[in-house]
């Protein structure tokens, strides 16, 4: 017999609240303590529905073997697609591959190229993010859809309102991002002046495994500090 669905009232539902806080902060404090030991590593992102013969999965894995082969390790949301080739190419170069791996209904599970001690299982979106803008040194984003655009944007705000340190944020793929990059321009720069022409010097637009790496190289080099800081 079925059962008659259960409603839940005010007043359970802030209890519930209440108790998820443990939860959260469970999620908060093993990713801590984790990713504490991982030294410098630089993020990579992007569709998880990109397949494997696709140029943008070749191009991602030799992006992140070349990451590695320059000192830094490499952290994915830790599925498939884009995270794959990422943790692939990191794993092949004999690097540090992290996953942050997400619960979801669809698209997301875990890769067999994250190192078995740096693979982190979120139910909360807010919390793995957090793990990624306090554990990198830098992103490089690859074509994706929401997901890649929600990291991309995040770490561009926190850059610009000083919330967290400035690291270079590389998209790769000029084909993807030129026409977004051209509205930002346009039409919130000079049309609409909802941020400013400096803002924009956060962003770099390559095309190339080596390009990515100049630039990491660069930027702490200028800043006066290693990838083994």
């Amino acid at each position: 017999m079925r059962k008659e669905q259960h409603h839940k009232g005010w007043n359970e539902i802030k209890t519930n609240d209440s108790w998820a806080i443990f939860k959260i902060m469970g999620e908060f404090v093993n990713g801590f303590e984790k990713m504490s030991k991982i030294g410098p590593c630089v993020s990579i992102f992007g569709s998880a529905r990109t397949k494997p013969e696709d140029r943008y999965y070749k191009l991602a894995e030799k992006v992140a073997k070349g990451i590695v082969e320059a000192g830094y390790g490499v952290i994915t949301g830790g599925g498939p697609g884009i995270m794959e080739a990422g943790n692939k190419g990191a794993h092949l170069g004999g690097g540090t591959s992290v996953g942050l791996n997400i619960d979801l209904p669809f698209e997301q599970h875990d890769n067999p190229y994250i190192d078995s001690d740096k693979s982190l299982d979120f139910d909360y979106f807010f919390v793995r993010k957090v793990m990624f803008v306090k554990y990198s040194q830098g992103f490089v984003v690859m074509p994706g859809g929401f997901g890649t655009l929600d990291e991309l944007f995040e770490a561009m705000t926190l850059i610009q309102t000083h919330k967290i340190g400035k690291f270079p944020i590389i998209l790769v793929g000029t084909d993807f991002w030129e026409g977004l990059l051209d509205w930002v321009k346009k039409t919130l720069l000079d049309s609409f002046s909802n941020v400013s022409a400096k803002d924009l010097d956060l962003i770099h637009l390559v095309d190339t495994e080596e390009e990515v790496i100049d630039i990491l190289d660069a930027f702490y080099k200028e800043s006066g500090l290693s990838p083994n800081f």
